[in-house]
């Protein structure tokens, strides 16, 4: 293992990928100290006073390092350094969620399949090749209708504007109205993969004298599968986890910037500045500061994590290692 950590340590690719990441987690972190919420509504309430700075982005200057965007429709102007800055918070804390949840998601269920076997494995695997075929976007657009038929009656603008005032609330429906639906759609239609990975590893490892022991000693399913089985082949779902969480926050972003929803804070930046891309006379750098800054933000982080994962696939996996030791 050490032997495996040196040699991590030792490609600059790798100490590159844990620069980048290091950085974006330092700064979803200080997020309250780099950048004050209240200092970003004070300077949307002073360009709101402003009629030239009304609807046209505005360069960077001392208190707008990164400039400022234009809303369209709206006398208000988002500060870009604050967005940035808060939206690499909002980044790491849907990835990290989607990402390890899906995981683990995946891997209890593919190491459960594969140590019981027979046909409860080939119906599980089944399941999980069924959940392969359906699209993600479906699944986004399927769980946003299902939840707002839910919680129409309780939060919708028609239920609140109605004479008749809307039902109470309850726990349950409070946490629905909390639910983030791409979230719960890429955790519900994203695990299928590291059941598939893992089902292969545990259907190897199960046969290993470590885990006939333990049987011998008369360990129950759940000890075995956690403490034993989990624990030693559950690299390859990290390796993908670690890639998972660029990825899928870019899909994140994606997806708020076509107005599918997501609750990206870069995506929504990039899609309020879209319009001024290109500047008067065609010139693509006239108003640079509102998709440079956003865009940088987007494409470090997955190059950081897709790196990282690289980097952890070298070390973590057997055969890469037996590899570059001959």
């Amino acid at each position: 293992m050490m032997k495996g950590l040196h040699r991590f340590l030792s490609r600059g690719q790798n100490l590159f990928a844990l620069a980048i990441v290091i950085s974006y987690i330092f700064v979803a972190i200080a997020a309250p100290q780099l950048a004050p919420e209240e200092n970003a509504k004070k300077l949307a309430a002073r360009f709101e006073l402003i009629p030239a700075a009304r609807n046209t982005p505005q360069p960077p200057a001392q208190e707008t390092p990164f400039g400022t965007i234009a809303i369209t429709g709206i006398t208000k102007q988002i500060d870009v350094y604050s967005n940035v800055i808060w939206g690499t918070r909002s980044a790491l804390e849907f990835g990290l969620i989607v990402a390890l949840s899906t995981a683990l998601f995946g891997a209890i269920i593919g190491a459960a399949s594969a140590y019981f076997g027979g046909i409860f494995n080939d119906i599980m695997m089944r399941i999980t090749d069924a959940f392969l075929t359906f699209p993600i976007i479906v699944g986004v657009l399927f769980i946003q209708q299902l939840l707002s038929i839910i919680l129409g009656p309780y939060f919708s603008m028609s239920a609140l504007l109605s004479e008749t005032p809307p039902p109470q609330p309850n726990l349950f429906i409070d946490l629905l109205s909390k639910i983030n639906p791409l979230m719960l759609a890429l955790i519900l239609f994203s695990w299928m993969p590291y059941a598939r990975v893992i089902n292969a590893v545990v259907m190897r490892a199960k046969e290993m004298d470590y885990i006939k022991a333990a049987r011998a000693l008369g360990a129950s399913h759940s000890r075995i599968i956690l403490q034993h089985l989990l624990p030693n082949t559950i690299s390859p779902a990290i390796v993908m986890a670690a890639r998972d969480i660029g990825g899928v926050v870019i899909l994140q972003a994606t997806l708020t910037f076509i107005g599918l929803g997501g609750g990206s804070i870069w995506g929504a930046m990039l899609a309020d500045g879209r319009r001024w891309i290109i500047g008067p006379g065609g010139n693509p750098l006239t108003y640079w500061w509102v998709f440079i800054p956003g865009t940088l933000a987007l494409v470090l982080f997955g190059i950081g994590w897709n790196l990282l994962g690289d980097g952890l696939n070298e070390w973590l996996n057997p055969r890469t290692v037996n590899h570059l030791e001959m």
